[in-house]
C-alpha cells in the first residue's frame, strides 16, 4: 500500500477552522460594497455581518470598529497597491509619455474599473466629516498617489521629454481625469448626459495624449520660473 501524502497544516485543518481563516476576505468585499452603496456614516457594522453571512461578533474579532473596517477596505484595495506600482515603474523602459498613460490605464484597470473606485466619491461627500478617515486617505492614497505621478513627471523633465513645470499642479491636472472618471461610474447622470456613452479606455487615453503634448518639451519652451520643478 502506496503512504498517504503528507497534509499540510491548512489540510489537516478542521473544515471550520478553514471557514474562519477566509472570513476577513469575505468582510472586506462585503464592507466594500455597503460603504459604496450606502456611505460611511449609513453603513452599520451588522449589515456588514449579515451581507458576509457570519454574526456581528464575527466582524468585531478581526476589526475593532467601522473606522478599522474602513481602512482594512482600503489597503485592501487600493493603497496595497502603491508598491507593486513603484515597482513596475521602477523598470519600465519607454518614454515618459507611456510612462504616463501606463499610469493612468493600469489606474483604470486595478481600482477605477472596479468597485473601490466608489470610495472616492465616498471621501469627497463624506471626507470633511469624518477626519480622521480622511486624514487616514490622504495619507494612505492621495499622497502616495500623487507622488508617484510626480516621480512620472520628474521622470520626463530630467530627460527632456517634459518641459519644466510646477509638478504639483501638474499634478493635479492628471488626478482631475481620473477623479472624474471615478466620479462618473457611480453617478453617471451627473457626470455626463443620460444619452451620453463613455469609454474610459478611449477617454484616458485621449486624456493622457493631451496631458503628454502639453508637458511636451519645446525648443520655444520659457527658462522655468523660480520655484517650479
Amino acid at each position: 500500500m502506496l503512504p498517504s501524502p503528507a497534509l499540510s497544516p491548512r489540510d489537516d485543518a478542521p473544515r471550520r477552522e478553514r471557514r474562519k481563516d477566509a472570513r476577513p476576505g469575505e468582510l472586506l468585499e462585503a464592507a466594500l460594497a455597503l460603504f459604496v452603496e450606502k456611505g460611511f456614516a449609513a453603513t452599520r457594522m451588522e449589515e456588514v455581518a449579515a451581507r458576509a453571512g457570519v454574526s456581528k461578533g464575527t466582524v468585531f474579532l478581526y476589526f475593532p470598529s467601522k473606522v478599522e473596517l474602513f481602512k482594512a477596505v482600503v489597503r485592501h484595495n487600493i493603497s496595497g497597491r502603491f508598491q507593486e506600482w513603484n515597482a513596475e515603474f521602477d523598470h519600465f523602459s519607454g518614454s515618459s509619455a507611456q510612462l504616463l498613460r501606463y499610469a493612468m490605464l493600469s489606474w483604470w484597470e486595478r481600482v477605477g474599473a472596479t468597485q473601490a473606485s466608489g470610495i472616492s466619491k465616498l471621501m469627497m461627500s463624506e471626507g470633511g466629516n469624518f477626519p480622521e478617515i480622511a486624514e487616514f486617505f490622504q495619507q494612505e492614497v492621495v499622497a502616495p498617489g500623487h507622488a508617484i505621478l510626480g516621480r512620472i513627471l520628474h521622470r520626463g523633465i530630467e530627460r527632456g521629454e517634459f518641459r519644466p513645470v510646477h509638478i504639483d499642479h501638474a499634478v493635479h491636472g492628471v488626478v482631475s481625469t481620473m477623479i472624474f472618471l471615478a466620479l462618473s461610474q457611480h453617478s453617471a447622470s451627473v457626470c455626463t448626459a443620460s444619452t451620453q456613452v463613455l469609454d474610459p479606455v478611449a477617454y484616458l487615453n485621449e486624456q493622457a495624449d493631451i496631458v503628454a503634448r502639453g508637458l511636451a518639451a519645446s525648443p520655444a519652451s520659457p527658462p522655468s520660473p523660480e520655484g517650479r520643478a
